[in-house]
């Protein structure tokens, strides 16, 4: 099938480029106090909810690929399905299937996994939480029952604590839940399973697009060498932090287990490690640490021989640089991508947005893929984020971020453009309602001037969200308000600014539109048809 895009048959487009802004984590939910989007000023985003070329779109569940619609959407999810124009079944429910008809085990990565923790010992690490964007404990409890059944004796895991994903201080509910399958499979098959190290998931192993490096080391040298805080069991190290450091679930500390003045779970040579997350961005750079030869981001030998061991990944994290090596579930083949078709057409296209959200409108948007597809007809730009807590900045880099795309703009060069500006998500993930007001009037101010570029320039800019957060900042129970620091399930914004619109067409949106909706309705309002296998566009035109 052909990757050319045929020229629309009633609409030319304009001369200027379609740019879609998507305001990550900005979704609609009720107006009140837990809803930092309403509660902010935000005059340019009120402007257009109330326009006629508006509406909203389901950006979670199985409009994106997950298993349920009681899936929180997440930025790679979304970013895949507004770069692909379809939904593919995604991370979580790639896993859920291959557990429940078994095929994970019957992989040679699994079989060679179980061979060394037989031997030796296995590690498995991962987002201790059913939160379903990074990970889900019902995976790593399929993995800790079949290792049993296999034989392995000797099982350490590492957990990483959420509250981010899910309510800000549940660890202790996770643990719970653990130690008493641990309990159990210790006492059936007479075997040693043991929770052996963790930390807060902002605070170890869990950084993304080498924003932090330090992280990952710290996470690396508590589950290797055993380095950290030590303690008697897991909800000692949790509670302890908690009184000692005020901070939540995803901000603690290193911590390790010990028993008789020892770590209870160092990797030694001929373990087996499985990272049993499903999504990639957090995972690529642990992964590197513990598989990479030649390995240079930090001295992985300051605490100990780096031990040689059998590493694998429930998924391969990035499919162009291999990492990992071993996995055991295949990612989602994402084929003819937006970006495909552009290039394929000659239709010159740029990609922004800060290191945060880089890897989303490149890799995730390109269908799980790695670099450029044509360097001579894309200009992807990076702008570094700044490795604070995000509710210290609330502005991040959306500024800089709105300069640069200006610029571009006013090249006249580009037919597209895509940029993500993060602040709804990483400001709302901190959980402070003061920060998330002021990131949103940040991303109104930005929107505003991103819109006036467009405008002097003749193009089309659509304004949308890859899914909710800022929109439900807590939640209140007789009283009590809790942070809620996870995604939401609220739908999101969509909106088409054309300052040249003349009735040429009306907003249709069919009664699921969702994110796959939004490329070939992009397509349209550059001139082009959409491909025959994309979910409908959003508009049509008038005869």
């Amino acid at each position: 099938m052909s990757l050319t895009l045929e020229k629309h048959p009633s609409f030319a487009g304009r001369k200027g480029p379609v740019v879609i802004v998507v305001a990550d984590g900005v979704g609609v939910a009720p107006a009140g106090p837990s809803n930092a989007v309403s509660e902010a000023n935000t005059p340019t985003l009120d402007a257009l909810a109330s326009q006629d070329l508006y509406t909203e779109l389901a950006a979670h569940g199985t409009a994106v690929g997950l298993p349920s619609d009681d899936d929180m959407g997440n930025s790679e999810v979304g970013h895949n399905a507004l770069g692909a124009g379809r939904i593919f079944a995604q991370g979580a429910k790639l896993v859920n299937q291959a557990l429940e008809n078994g095929s994970v085990f019957d992989t040679d990565v699994w079989q060679q996994a179980i061979k060394h923790g037989k031997a030796n010992k296995l590690h498995l690490l991962g987002l201790h939480s059913d939160g379903n964007i990074h990970a889900h404990t019902k995976h790593l409890y399929a993995l800790m029952n079949k290792a049993a059944a296999e034989g392995v004796t000797e099982c350490c895991i590492h957990v990483l604590l959420d509250g981010r994903d899910v309510a800000a201080r549940s660890a202790l509910t996770y643990i719970e839940q653990s130690e008493n399958l641990i309990s159990k499979i210790n006492a059936e098959y007479s075997t040693n399973f043991r929770i052996a190290s963790g930390g807060g998931r902002m605070e170890i192993t869990m950084d993304r697009y080498e924003a932090d490096w330090a992280m990952v080391e710290r996470g690396y040298n508590c589950h290797t060498h055993g380095i950290g805080t030590a303690f008697a069991n897991a909800s000692e190290a949790v509670e302890a932090m908690y009184e000692s450091t005020g901070k939540d679930d995803q901000y603690l500390p290193a911590f390790v287990i010990e028993k008789d003045g020892s770590p209870v779970g160092k990797m030694e040579d001929g373990d087996a490690v499985i990272l049993f997350n499903f999504r990639g961005d957090r995972a690529i750079e642990i992964s590197l640490a513990y598989e990479r030869e030649n390995f240079d981001k930090f001295d992985r030998e300051q605490h100990g021989v780096h031990p040689k061991l059998f590493y694998a990944g429930m998924l391969q994290y990035d499919g162009d640089d291999l990492i990992p090596n071993n996995y055991l579930v295949n990612p989602p083949a994402i084929n003819r991508t937006m970006g495909e078709f552009l290039c394929e057409s000659k239709l010159k296209s740029f990609a922004i947005s800060e290191t945060q959200k880089y890897g989303h409108v490149t890799y995730f948007w390109n269908g799980n893929s790695s670099g450029y597809i044509d360097e001579s007809l894309e200009t992807y730009i990076e702008i570094p984020s700044d490795n604070i807590e995000f509710n210290e900045a609330p502005a991040m880099k959306a500024r800089e971020i709105t300069d640069q795309t200006i610029k571009l703009i006013e090249s006249g060069q580009f037919h597209f453009g895509r940029l993500n500006i993060a602040n709804g998500d990483m400001v709302g993930h901190t959980g402070d309602m003061a920060a998330a007001i002021q990131a949103m009037e940040v991303v109104d101010e930005c929107v505003a001037r991103l819109i006036e570029c467009v405008k002097d320039h003749d193009g089309i800019l659509i304004y949308t969200a890859d899914h909710g957060n800022a929109d439900i900042m807590f939640t209140e129970k007789e009283g009590v308000r809790s942070p809620k620091t996870s995604h939401t399930l609220s739908p999101v914004p969509f909106a088409i600014i054309d300052s040249n619109f003349a009735g040429e067409y009306t907003l249709s949106p069919p009664s699921d539109a969702g994110l796959t909706h939004i490329a070939a309705t992009a397509f349209n309002l550059m001139g082009y048809k959409a491909p025959s296998d994309y979910q409908p566009s959003l508009i049509n035109f008038k005869d």
